[in-house]
């Protein structure tokens, strides 16, 4: 089977399982208001997904250097389908809306890596780096589809209707990887020993742990943002004359993380070129000052707001591919998978957090009605993942950068 037909199933999947990912943000103020949530609450249920996937993709993760990671993907996605016809079914409040997104994030935890894992084993040398990128962008174009389906489908019926659509995605993902991609028997290392042995180990890989720190970040802001946009959207559009704008916020939500795509992957090709670590940072830094410079713009004309939003979703999304490629080509061979299950549970950390200090410093800072909580909270993205740059400049340096092609030792590896 080629590369290239891999690398389409995987990231076919990968879509077709995160239709209902972006479900619950795409609609949150329809259940901020039928709900009576508070800022802070609507931010735990965002989080909840993310503890979810935090806690269980240790195990999920590091068991694919053990088990066939098809097996941990397939039984994930059943989950995922569970959680999603769940929430249209019995989400009633609060605390029922907690439990399922979480039962959600442990569904994307089986999933996300695991699919990584299996589509790296298969495809090695040059191809793997952009097999990495095709797949992380794969997940933007996912959540481009459920910021939109979801919001027109609640449109024109309700809610329930949404995430009844959205449960189909998964269903599709299960039959179409169960049917076409191949099993992949692992091949532990000699002298592999206990969970515990494998994680110290990755934990002292000090490249892939730069890496790693600069995901959780990178995630901080990402999720953080992407929980709260269409809110954010949603505040303008009442500023704006006449109360409405060209998009409604859902779908303009929806259009702007179908960048996902195009940023990540050139985001990865401009590594290859010039640097891992010079494009990393240079994105994270140019990221955290766009942050600011959106949160300031809640009241002004959306023909203002509408291209620094894009521009700010460039940036967001621009160094995730460089960031996980590098933890990819840093993993030792063997622990590959415990590698990326450290990178996912620490990195998704910050996919936890971003959400709910969103939600906590808007409460703190006035509510969602003063101008100075917006950029109170977009800034507190700005500041979190200006530490990226940092983490990667310490914990990486000393690696030497090849020019040109790789030699015959990193072939194997994409090109820093």
């Amino acid at each position: 089977m080629s590369p290239a037909f891999l690398i389409f199933i995987m990231c076919l999947g990968q879509v077709f399982g995160m239709m209902g990912f972006f479900a619950f943000p795409a609609l949150l103020p329809t259940f901020i208001s039928e709900w009576s949530l508070s800022n802070t609450e609507a931010g735990w249920i965002n989080s909840a997904f993310f503890m979810g996937y935090m806690f269980t993709v240790p195990v999920l993760v590091s068991l694919t250097d053990r088990q066939d990671p098809k097996r941990i993907y397939l039984a994930s996605m059943a989950l995922t389908v569970v959680s999603v016809l769940g929430f249209a079914f019995a989400a009633q409040g609060f605390w029922s809306a907690m439990v399922l997104r979480g039962l959600a994030g442990i569904g994307l935890a089986g999933t996300y890596m695991p699919g990584l894992k299996a589509l790296s084993d298969l495809i090695e040398g040059p191809a793997q780096s952009r097999a990495v990128s095709f797949y992380t962008s794969s997940f933007g174009i996912g959540s481009a589809l459920s910021f939109y389906l979801s919001g027109k489908v609640a449109l024109w019926f309700d809610w329930h209707a949404a995430f009844w659509v959205a449960g189909s995605g998964p269903m599709l993902a299960l039959l179409l990887v169960w049917w076409l991609l191949p099993s992949v028997p692992p091949h532990p290392v000699e002298g592999q020993g206990t969970h515990l042995g494998d994680f110290l180990k990755a934990l002292r890989n000090r490249r892939a742990m730069g890496y790693t720190l600069a995901y959780m970040v990178h995630n901080f802001e990402l999720f953080g943002f992407r929980s709260w946009l269409v809110v954010f959207l949603t505040v303008n559009q009442a500023l704006q004359p006449g109360g409405s704008t060209p998009l409604a916020p859902a779908t303009f939500a929806a259009l702007l993380t179908l960048l996902a795509l195009p940023a990540s992957v050139s985001g990865n090709e401009l590594a290859v070129r010039f640097g891992r670590r010079k494009v990393v940072c240079g994105v994270m830094t140019a990221s955290a000052l766009l942050a600011w410079a959106l949160g300031f713009s809640v009241d002004l004309p959306f023909a203002l707001v509408a291209p620094l939003a894009v521009l700010y979703g460039i940036t967001v999304m621009a160094d995730s591919s460089p960031i996980t490629a590098g933890m990819v080509g840093e993993a030792e061979p063997g622990l590959r998978g415990t590698t990326m299950a450290v990178h996912a549970c620490v990195g998704f950390l910050g996919s936890f957090l971003g959400p709910l200090v969103f939600g906590v410093v808007l409460d703190v800072a006035g509510g969602r009605d003063a101008m100075q909580s917006w950029l109170l909270s977009f800034g507190t993205m700005g500041a979190v993942v200006a530490l990226g740059p940092l983490f990667v400049l310490w914990l990486n340096r000393g690696e030497r950068v090849l020019p040109g092609p790789p030699s015959p030792e990193s072939a194997s590896k994409p090109t820093a």
